[in-house]
């Protein structure tokens, strides 16, 4: 099946923005990060389809996932 991965923010140096990936079918929102080479450590929130999902996440053909790093402030 095939989804889509955007990452965000720091995320994205050295990597890209948008990309579409091929997985296996059932395969989860960790599976989907791995084969993007992104470290789970480095993903604090994810969002399938534009609701908040965790590593566990089952992905369907079409999804879109987007990765956020942890984001601070002061």
């Amino acid at each position: 099946m095939r989804v889509t991965l955007r990452l965000f923010a720091s995320l994205r140096t050295g990597r890209f923005d948008e990309a579409e990936f091929e997985l296996p079918p059932a395969a989860t929102v960790g599976a989907a990060l791995d084969a993007a080479g992104v470290p789970r450590s480095e993903a604090a929130i994810i969002f399938v389809n534009g609701r908040h999902a965790d590593f566990d996440a089952h992905l369907a053909e079409g999804d879109a996932l987007g990765v956020f790093p942890s984001i601070g402030g002061g």
